[in-house]
């Protein structure tokens, strides 16, 4: 399984920014699919989770209230919508799946990792 993020960019402060995953594969839709992120100098750590059928979801509590994770297996695509973003959720921003458990929010729960989108906040 291969992913592949996008729709990082430059923003200011308060504003709101759409990650996007999208994944090879005809199992996607059985995987968990969660995002992480990585600020310079620091540990990559969990964003946000989703159940293989979307109903469940998970975050961590920086972003929770903020963020929302979204998925459409139709199109082997996950989601994450950021808004009021703040210069604290500067970072490289990876999707990554795993086959099974719930809610997995360590990294070696999951075993494909995409590229990760850049994601930077101007204060």
């Amino acid at each position: 399984v291969q992913l592949q993020a996008s729709g990082g960019g430059l923003v200011q402060a308060g504003d709101s920014l759409g990650l996007s995953c999208v994944a090879s594969g005809r199992d996607f839709r059985t995987y968990t699919m969660g995002w992480f992120r990585q600020a310079p100098g620091k540990e990559r750590e969990f964003v946000a989770a989703i159940s293989w059928s979307g109903i469940s979801t998970y975050y961590a509590d920086a972003v929770k209230g903020r963020s929302t994770i979204s998925r459409d297996n139709a199109k082997n695509t996950v989601y994450l919508q950021m808004n009021s973003l703040e210069p604290e959720d500067t970072a490289v921003y990876s999707c990554a799946g795993s086959k099974g458990g719930w809610p997995l929010t360590q990294r070696f729960e999951y075993i494909y990792w995409g590229q990760g989108t850049q994601v930077t906040v101007s204060s």
